[in-house]
């Protein structure tokens, strides 16, 4: 009997407990399943320091070169240097990592050339139909020839590449203390940052897929605990937290407060917008706050609404020639970066115009910052679907609010709004709310909440 392999293949990438849910046996056949579903002769692999990571990308790449295919390894690397070797080498690749989640996960991001997401609409149900066949059959016949494996360091490549993208050379010095949370910030930032006029005060930079230190998932408060506290120790002028992979950034201030994901959008959407003649679509998901769009239309661009999820961003991108999206993940996506994301990017964009003018990061950020926001709230539910139905009998057919179920459902008013949308992966429901003022923004939050959770 075939494997049923829903519960680890999910809407964007490969994603589940080793060894429980997954193996190097499987991660040679969907090396093998990439292959045919992309057509390569040639693909790059690269993996992140958790533990099981060198096994299942090397069994990936066995998989791929009985295919007849030639391998790249580039090893140790973040989810967006395999996005830069993937665009610059111009050929699919896979990105072995599973982000945030604990040390007993793993995963696989894939892209097509030019860091091309596949996700499951663009090839990725059709690897997952391959592998569970392949399990029952066996694995497909290798070619006559097999492909090569070789190894190629691109990390210097990666952080010249974006060093290109932002001028940095005229910058005041900062202090910065950066927070890899154990991963791969830790081995990009040194080199990406060298040679620059900053103090970096590195926190866990050791690579440890163990992550001993917390959970390297900055979007959740308790995790940038303590680089609040060390920025203002060191009376820093700023300071930054990467996830897992370190394709995403959070940003602190000098008092070590955090800074919203959609102020930062909006910083690097205006210095993106002054970059291209003031000209340009910017892409941003249904739960970034109204200031976005805002900024972008005040600083001469077209701002363009989209689902949340980095799949439909990308494509996005890719069809209108956009110069420059931003979620409130704090994923954010450049088109001279492939339109792929970046949080090392965003970061140098942040560093450029702090270390550009003389006042606070506070201050700089005020100006994008314009609303109260609620934030991600997570409610586990038993279904989804009765939930989301509730939320819009209540809100339907009143003449004050506009529904839109571009993404689960977002309700509208003059002076607030927020949005109801399912997780994925889990039986959660994720609730966004944003308004004009605090207190009207938690009355809009705990009305929805009482429904979600009745």
């Amino acid at each position: 009997m075939a494997a049923d392999l829903s519960q680890l293949v999910k809407a964007y990438d490969v994603r589940g407990v080793v060894p429980d849910q997954w193996d190097e046996s499987l991660a040679e056949l969907f090396g093998a399943a990439f292959i045919q579903v992309t057509g390569a002769s040639a693909i790059v692999i690269g993996h992140d320091m958790r533990p099981s990571s060198p096994g299942l990308s090397r069994a990936f790449a066995r998989g791929a070169a009985a295919q007849g295919v030639d391998v790249t390894e580039i090893g140790l690397c973040s989810t967006d240097q395999l996005y830069y070797a993937s665009g610059a080498l111009d050929l699919p690749g896979a990105m072995f990592t599973a982000s945030h989640n604990p040390a007993q996960y793993n995963g696989i991001k894939m892209c097509r050339a030019g860091a091309a997401p596949v996700g499951q609409d663009t090839g990725l149900a059709e690897i997952r139909e391959l592998v569970e066949g392949w399990t029952e059959s066996g694995a497909p016949a290798p070619a006559a020839r097999p492909g090569t494996i070789s190894r190629r360091d691109t990390l210097e490549d990666y952080a010249a590449h974006l060093r290109s993208l932002v001028d940095l050379t005229s910058i005041r010095p900062l202090k910065v203390v950066v927070d890899a949370g154990n991963g791969m910030g830790g081995h990009t930032v040194p080199t990406v940052f060298g040679g620059l006029p900053l103090d970096v005060v590195p926190m866990y930079f050791e690579l440890d897929g163990t992550f001993p230190n917390h959970e390297a998932n900055p979007l959740d408060p308790a995790n940038i605990v303590d680089l609040q506290k060390r920025v203002r120790e060191e009376s820093a002028d700023l300071g930054i937290a990467f996830d897992g992979d370190a394709d995403r950034c959070f940003v602190v201030d000098e008092r070590g407060e955090p800074v919203s994901p959609s102020a930062i959008t909006a910083l690097v959407a205006s210095r993106e917008l002054a970059r291209h003649g003031g000209k340009g679509m910017i892409i941003h998901n249904l739960i970034t706050s109204w200031s976005v769009p805002e900024v972008v239309e005040e600083n001469g661009g077209t701002p363009v609404r989209t689902r949340v999820g980095h799949s439909f961003i990308k494509a996005e991108m890719a069809r209108s020639g956009a110069i420059f999206g931003g979620e409130h993940s704090a994923h954010y996506y450049f088109k001279d970066f492939w339109n792929a994301d970046t949080g090392m990017l965003a970061a140098l964009h942040v560093l450029a115009a702090l270390g550009g003018q003389e006042g606070p990061l506070s201050g700089l950020v005020a100006q994008y910052d314009r609303y109260a926001g609620s934030g991600e709230i997570n409610s586990t539910v038993a279904d989804q679907t009765d939930r989301l139905a509730a939320i819009k009998a209540a809100y339907e057919g009143r003449e004050d609010v506009e529904l839109d179920e571009l993404d689960g459902l977002t309700v509208t008013a003059t002076d607030w709004w927020f949005n109801v949308r399912p997780s994925n992966t889990e039986p959660l429901l994720r609730l966004n709310a944003e308004a004009r003022d605090e207190m009207t923004m938690a009355k809009v939050r705990d009305a929805a909440l009482a429904i979600i959770r009745g």
